[in-house]
């Protein structure tokens, strides 16, 4: 399926005929230099290469959480390439997210080898200068709604943290130095001031 749109009109979301995941993947291949999601209403969401400054962050963020998780064993780290099918249809990639092990290992054998269909324990979204507040938003709460115990929406422009938990209306946190986890990954301690010195300023 080829496409051409101008990076100003980026990110844009797609009509297209539903995919299976091997479809899918195909036409994400098919186009390497951009990052693709889709709704739950199987809608495709283009959107464009991440700013540079913003990989460091994100580079940053998910080695932390990595490290984190190598060291309490009980589940794995996944980066921003790491897609997800969640319960209602959508699949998603995270900037950072943390699984239990014991989740994946009742999948099926097959299905671990793709798309692992279910929603993370704790996902991470990095807002950057082309994501919108609302959108990105409404992503997190989508997160929760299928299955998320916890999610934290990160904005370096502001450095703010907004903490999304199951039942409860978002916690802003404001000007911290760090963040700290609970429920799944209680024990992560997030130094949000190596992303912050990571600006574009």
């Amino acid at each position: 399926m080829a496409f051409l749109i101008d990076e100003a009109f980026l990110p844009a979301t797609l009509t297209a005929s539903p995919m299976t995941d091997d479809e899918f993947a195909e036409f994400c291949a098919e186009h390497p230099d951009l990052s693709f999601e889709t709704t739950a209403e199987g809608e495709i969401i283009v959107m464009p290469p991440t700013y540079s400054f913003t990989g460091f962050q994100n580079a940053e963020l998910s080695a932390q959480l990595r490290n984190w998780a190598e060291a309490n064993g009980s589940g794995i780290c996944g980066d921003s390439g790491t897609g997800y099918v969640l319960p209602n249809g959508a699949r998603r990639s995270p900037d950072a997210s943390w699984t239990e092990w014991s989740r994946i290992r009742a999948l099926p054998k097959a299905q671990r080898a793709k798309y692992l269909y279910l929603c993370p324990d704790f996902v991470v979204e990095l807002m950057s200068q082309t994501d919108r507040a609302r959108t990105a938003r409404a992503k997190m709460q989508e997160w929760i709604a299928n299955g998320a115990q916890l999610g934290w929406l990160i904005d370096p422009g502001k450095r703010t943290v907004e903490i999304y938990r199951p039942d409860r209306e978002p916690e802003l946190l404001d000007q911290r130095e760090t963040v700290a986890g609970e429920g799944p990954v209680v024990g992560f301690v997030l130094d949000l001031t190596r992303i912050w010195r990571l600006a574009a300023d």
